[in-house]
């Protein structure tokens, strides 16, 4: 078997497949990638037996039919040093050789047999279907990614909710301290319907999702989901369980309203916090008309700081106390120029929304306040 394929190409999409390779893996087969040559096309695939993803390339000239299996690290080196130029494979089955052709050279190495790698044959029942832009996931995954649990005992919350209903597509992760909740209002399905996709098929799609546009199609089921992308297909299985009420955590009446500017109030969180408790990491938000006073404090080490920043506050004065590293983080995951905090009392959680919405999307974050010693 012959075939001929771009170094740039098989390159960058070895560095993408890489990712799904675990660096504990119970085959030794799963440290591979999985080349199969069918009809002039390659498709190369990896996995670590819970996720798959594949990816299919068009070759420039091809001579025969063919799978084996190569050592992901030894083909990953050998590609990263190579300019772009065409690659000549020659595979002989029989023997488990191979020779990769280049300017000027050739490397010559083993090849693994390929009816060893396991193959994820996903059968789904009752399935489930959600289509969307490719941006727009990107983008919601990009904004909910930081929110993710990672507690053992509660591994629902260890992924992002994908909850479909009659109004929007919501998707959703949380820690149980913050929350972010991405509604796309333009998915809709009379039928409710919802999955968990767990952190690291979450974190793949984030990386591989372009923003060029173009679909992505969701298939689940109970226990698997099958995500159709325009480089390739991931197949992973879901987080089973039930994710917790999160609409029930937002306050829905907050009379206490800032607007304030983004980089502005992250640029002061990050001037102040270094003054701050380094375990609690408490920042105290006292706000008064047109005024926001940040006051972090470490008593331990009698260091604090404090900074006023000119805002549009419509409430009543009020001191509340956030965790200043999350604030930061939802701060840092949200677009445009300003943001509106939204308050009930010092006891409840501060809701947070850009002021300006993205189009078709309905984006909040959340974040539980943290006791105060005073309130003064």
């Amino acid at each position: 078997m012959r075939f001929i394929i771009s170094s740039t190409a098989l390159s960058s999409r070895l560095q993408t497949l890489s990712r799904v390779i675990s660096n504990k893996n119970s085959l030794p087969i799963l440290d591979s990638f999985l080349f199969e040559v069918s009809n002039g096309q390659l498709t190369l695939t990896t996995s670590d037996s819970e996720n798959v993803m594949q990816t299919t390339i068009q070759t420039d000239e091809c001579e025969g039919d063919g799978a084996f299996a190569l050592t992901s690290q030894t083909i990953l080196d050998a590609m990263k040093e190579l300019p772009e130029q065409p690659l000549q494979f020659s595979v002989n089955i029989d023997q488990a050789t191979i020779t990769i052709i280049y300017q000027g050279g050739e490397y010559n190495f083993t090849i693994l047999n390929a009816d060893e790698y396991p193959r994820m044959h996903s059968t789904l029942d009752n399935v489930n279907v959600i289509t969307l832009d490719a941006s727009v996931l990107c983008d919601n995954i990009n904004r909910s990614a930081f929110a993710m649990g990672s507690d053992e005992l509660r591994p629902v919350m260890n992924g992002i909710y994908f909850d479909l209903g009659a109004d929007a597509l919501s998707i959703v992760a949380s820690d149980g301290h913050k929350l972010v909740r991405n509604r796309n209002l333009t998915v809709k399905s009379e039928t409710p319907a919802s999955f968990i996709l767990p952190k690291k098929p979450a974190l793949l799609l984030k990386n591989v999702l372009g923003k060029d546009g173009g679909d992505v199609v969701i298939k689940f089921d109970n226990r698997n989901a099958e995500i159709r992308f325009a480089d390739g297909i991931l197949t992973c299985r879901l987080i089973e369980g039930r994710y917790p009420n999160y609409n029930s955590v937002i306050p829905q009446n907050n009379p206490n309203q800032l607007t304030i500017d983004r980089k502005g109030l992250l640029s002061a969180l990050k001037r102040v916090l270094p003054f701050g408790s380094k375990s609690s990491q408490l920042v105290k938000f006292r706000l008064d008309a047109g005024t926001l006073e940040l006051s972090p404090e470490d008593i331990d080490y009698a260091t604090k700081a404090k900074e006023t920043i000119i805002c549009d506050y419509n409430g009543q004065k009020m001191c509340i106390g956030f965790k200043g590293s999350s604030l930061t983080e939802i701060l840092g995951n949200l677009d445009g120029d300003e943001v509106v905090i939204e308050l009930a009392d010092p006891s409840r959680a501060g809701i947070i929304v850009p002021a300006q919405q993205p189009e078709n999307e309905d984006v909040l974050m959340l974040l539980m306040p943290m006791l105060l010693s005073d309130q003064n």
